[in-house]
């Protein structure tokens, strides 16, 4: 006789309404709450690029604050990075991954515009 083993349901992944495409400033970076959490997401607005918006973390691993919205936008060899303000460590946008050390890294969000809503998928 088998056993069969359940599989967990995964949680279903929704859309979030984060804020509007006018708050957004462009090369640069704002910060949001998800809903019904204590996450800050870190919000980046590079126009012309595609994508063109990124979520990250806005919590900053190395120095335990919530700043890296407030990072420098730029890119290392064409691949879009934020550089934390306090001790100016570069994370890619696309995956979160610390360009100085890879074992660090920041959680990514997909994210999109949705006429005038900026949404992220939780």
């Amino acid at each position: 006789m088998s056993t069969a083993t359940a599989i967990p349901p995964t949680p279903t992944r929704t859309w979030q309404t984060l804020c509007a495409r006018d708050d957004l400033v462009a090369h640069s970076g704002v910060a949001a709450w998800l809903e019904g959490t204590d996450t800050q997401v870190a919000l980046l607005y590079l126009p012309g690029r595609t994508p063109e918006i990124y979520a990250v973390d806005n919590h900053d691993p190395f120095s335990n604050a919530n700043v890296i919205a407030r990072g420098i936008v730029g890119d290392i060899k064409g691949e879009p990075v934020i550089a934390s303000p306090l001790y100016k460590q570069h994370f890619r946008l696309n995956d979160g991954v610390c360009v100085e050390d890879e074992s660090v890294h920041l959680r990514t969000w997909e994210v999109k515009i949705d006429g005038d809503r900026v949404m992220i998928r939780v």
